[in-house]
């Protein structure tokens, strides 16, 4: 049967299809280790790590001074263009030079003070210092990937997301076997080196054929262009892994601390397939909006995106959504009380997909204001819900709150963008 050529000529198709196999065996992996988890370090393990992980998405914004979609969306547009190419690159190694020294010794000094509030306990701190160093491979990596999504190298980046994630998995089961809860920690805590590694080894040729490293200077010409995004950052990575953290600390507080690990399970299981959306948007979505500049192409392209990947996603949902039972079983055993949550978690979720869709308009045409006023609405709601649901239904509050959230996120988003192209077309 032959393969009609608008299928075969669908590049977000393509990315999709290739993203789906890594996706798969990165869920098959994760499964494997959130099952050894959930029976080795239990409820109180599992919030544990969603904590790091919370601060590891934290230091790689500060770390990178959250320039990551900048990078993305400049080099895109400047890929021919040399001498931009060089400006985007000093630019970017004042910010992260700054940035990295900067959180380093925040983590350094700050190791007892953090470890108390993030993990309750000083227990850790060991972990905080740990991170110290870890910093500036966290901030390389995030710059060197944001350069290789520019240039839209998926197949590549496809390859090393998969093999850097099977060399975290092994050393994160081989210390965890050996050291249990801290030996999980460390291995979390040190995968930016290797996934850092990883991607130097495979684009350095690449790397070197775009930035002359040589003639990179202590200069920001493209400061206030790079700042936009670091603000946008700020709100859609640091406040949102902060509140994170807080809620999480709230429920071992209000309510016990095993809820705080299963909705952090759930959180996972979540996390684990958005990580697919995220790479298509960064690939594909990200670089189509920001050549798009009036609302009739706009809308073509978003129905692309939406009728590509919302029956995808869906159709994964409602199989996730059914199997639910075995999936608790095989991943989380005895984590029973995650049952009720996944309703919630995935509706949730597929209002958040198609919200996020619209969101990369922000991101494109560095509409600061739009972005910041949206993130501070869904975070505020989140925050308040969580608080106010969680002490009438318990942890499912809080998830519940997840999809309210996201319900109203996306009716502000839609009106936000919209109100965009009709300010534009009353312009011209």
């Amino acid at each position: 049967m032959k393969i009609p050529q608008s299928i075969r000529g669908n590049l977000l198709l393509k990315m999709t299809s290739l993203n789906a196999g890594v996706i798969v065996v990165r869920l098959v992996i994760s499964f494997f280790i959130q099952r050894m988890l959930a029976l080795m370090v239990g409820e109180a393990g599992i919030a544990k790590i969603g904590s790091l992980r919370n601060l590891l998405e934290i230091l790689s914004s500060f770390a990178s001074v959250g320039i990551f979609s900048g990078i993305v969306k400049y080099v895109a547009e400047y890929k021919e263009d040399k001498e931009q190419l060089q400006k985007l690159f000093s630019t970017t190694f004042v910010f992260t030079v700054f940035g990295t020294l900067l959180v380093s010794l925040v983590l350094f000094f700050g190791a007892d003070y953090l470890s108390n509030t993030i993990f309750d306990s000083p227990d850790y701190i060991y972990l905080i210092k740990l991170l110290a160093v870890i910093v500036p491979f966290i901030s390389m990596y995030r710059v060197f990937n944001g350069i290789v999504n520019g240039l839209s190298r998926y197949k590549k980046l496809a390859g090393i997301d998969l093999f850097s994630y099977i060399l975290s998995a092994i050393l994160t089961v081989v210390l965890l076997l050996t050291n249990n809860i801290d030996g999980a920690l460390v291995a979390i805590a040190i995968t930016p080196a290797l996934q850092f590694s990883v991607l130097l080894f495979i684009f350095v040729k690449v790397l070197r054929e775009y930035v002359q490293f040589s003639k990179l200077t202590f200069k920001i010409p493209l400061a206030k262009e790079l700042l936009a995004f670091s603000l946008m950052s700020f709100f859609s990575t640091v406040l949102l892994n902060y509140v994170e953290i807080d809620i999480r600390v709230m429920i071992q507080k209000r309510i016990t601390m095993a809820d705080a690990g299963i909705w952090t399970a759930m959180t996972n299981i979540s996390k684990n397939y958005m990580v697919f959306s995220s790479a298509i948007f960064t690939l594909y979505v990200l670089p189509k909006f920001a050549g798009i500049h009036n609302k009739t192409d706009f809308k073509v392209e978003l129905f692309n995106v939406y009728k590509t990947l919302l029956p995808l996603f869906g159709v994964g949902m409602l199989l996730i959504y059914f199997l639910r039972d075995y999936v608790i079983q095989i991943i989380y055993p005895d984590f029973h009380a995650m049952g009720p949550l996944f309703k919630w978690q995935l509706l949730g979720d597929f209002v958040r997909l198609a919200a996020i869709v619209l969101v990369y308009q922000f991101l494109a045409k560095k509409m600061v204001r739009n972005f910041i006023f949206s993130e501070i609405i869904s975070l505020a709601l989140f925050y308040i819900l969580s608080y106010y649901l969680a002490g009438i239904y318990g942890v499912e509050g809080v998830v519940m709150a997840h999809f309210i959230r996201y319900v109203l996120y996306f009716f502000v988003v839609s009106f936000l963008v919209f109100r965009y192209f009709k300010k534009q077309k009353s312009k011209s």
